[in-house]
C-alpha cells in the first residue's frame, strides 16, 4: 500500500524559522522579514505543531535551538541559500538577454518609443529595455548595451555613429493658426501668445530657449501674453499639442507630431543646434547580434526620418 505523502509547511514558515534560528531572536528575525515579532512567533509555533517537534527552548532572555531545531536549521538554511542563488542566476540570465538602451527622457518618449513596434516586427522575439535618463549612465557598470547621446560632435564617443542633427523652430497646435483675433504669421505675432519654456537653470541648452531664438529680432517688440515653464521637454511639447502655447520644436523630436497634424510650424525661421544625436554600444555588447541589428535599425530609421523631412 502506497504511503500518503505528507504535506509540507509553507515556505514562509521556513523563512521565519531560518531567520529566527540564525539570530536566535524572534525580534531580529521580524525586523529582517518586515514582520511583527508576534507574527514570527506564530509562524514558529505553527511550524512546530505541523512537524510535531519543539524547535526552540524559550528562555526569559534568549532562545536556544533544540536538537531537532539544529537539524532543521542546517537543512533549511542550505535550501534557502540554493533557492536564492538560483533565482539570482535566473534573474541575471533574463536581464542579460534583454537589450538595454539608454537615452534622454524626451528622446525616448517622442522619438524612440513610438518607433519600437517597427523594430519588433523585424525581430519579433527581441526583449528591449528602455533606460531613459537625462544623466549619462556608465554602460559597462550598469549593464547597458546601446546608448543614444545628444552632444557636440567633438564629444561623441569613439566609434559612435551620427543619427542626425537638430534644427530649432516654433511649433504650436494647428488650432492656434486659425484664430483671427491672434494672428501667428510672423515672429512679431508671438506677443499675442503664451510662450512655453523649458527650464535650464545651468544653461546646458542655451541654444534651445526663446531668448537665443529671439536674439536676432532684438529690434522687435516681442512682449508675450504670459509663459508656462516645464522641467521636461516632452511635457512642454504635450502642452503645445494641447494648444496651451507656442513651444520651440526640436526637429527630430517633433517631426512625427507635425506629420500627424498634431503640431504646426507657424513660420519658417529656424536655428541650428550645435549638438547632434549619436549611437554607440558598450564594449561587452558589441558582438551580440541583436545589438548590431538594433543599431542598424536605428540608423535606417534616422535616415528615413531625415529623408521624409527633406521631402
Amino acid at each position: 500500500m502506497r504511503r500518503k505523502q505528507r504535506t509540507l509547511p509553507t515556505l514562509d514558515f521556513f523563512k521565519g524559522f531560518e531567520a529566527a534560528a540564525r539570530h536566535l531572536s524572534f525580534t531580529k528575525a521580524a525586523s529582517e522579514l518586515f514582520l511583527t515579532q508576534s507574527a514570527v512567533s506564530r509562524q514558529i509555533q505553527a511550524l512546530e505543531e505541523q512537524l510535531g517537534v519543539v524547535l526552540f527552548q524559550r528562555r526569559p532572555k534568549d532562545l536556544v535551538l533544540t536538537e531537532a531545531g539544529e537539524t532543521l536549521y542546517r537543512t533549511a538554511s542550505e535550501i534557502l541559500r540554493q533557492v536564492r542563488e538560483t533565482v539570482e542566476r535566473l534573474d541575471g540570465a533574463e536581464r542579460s538577454e534583454a537589450l538595454t538602451v539608454t537615452c534622454t527622457i524626451s528622446f525616448a518618449s517622442l522619438w524612440l518609443i513610438p518607433r519600437l513596434a517597427a523594430f519588433r516586427q523585424e525581430r519579433p522575439g527581441a526583449d528591449v529595455r528602455i533606460a531613459a535618463d537625462n544623466s549619462m549612465l556608465d554602460l559597462e557598470r550598469q549593464r547597458i548595451d546601446v546608448a543614444i547621446r545628444f552632444c557636440p560632435p567633438k564629444l561623441a564617443p569613439d566609434g559612435a555613429t551620427k543619427l542626425f542633427g537638430e534644427e530649432i523652430f516654433p511649433v504650436c497646435a494647428p488650432g492656434l493658426l486659425q484664430d483671427p483675433s491672434r494672428p501667428l504669421k510672423r515672429p512679431e505675432d508671438l506677443r499675442h501668445h503664451v510662450l512655453l519654456h523649458l527650464e535650464d537653470r545651468v544653461g546646458l541648452q542655451s541654444w534651445a530657449n526663446w531668448f537665443t531664438w529671439l536674439e536676432p529680432l532684438s529690434g522687435v517688440d516681442i512682449g508675450t501674453s504670459g509663459a508656462l515653464r516645464f522641467n521636461h521637454y516632452d511635457q512642454m511639447i504635450q502642452a503645445a499639442v494641447d494648444g496651451q502655447g507656442i513651444a520651440l520644436g526640436r526637429s527630430p523630436l517633433v517631426r512625427r507630431l507635425i506629420k500627424q497634424g498634431k503640431l504646426a510650424v507657424p513660420f519658417g525661421r529656424s536655428t541650428a543646434s550645435p549638438r547632434a544625436y549619436f549611437v554607440f554600444t558598450s564594449q561587452s555588447s558589441a558582438e551580440r547580434p541583436e545589438v548590431a541589428d538594433f543599431v542598424a535599425w536605428l540608423v535606417r530609421e534616422a535616415k528615413r526620418d531625415e529623408q521624409a523631412s527633406s521631402r
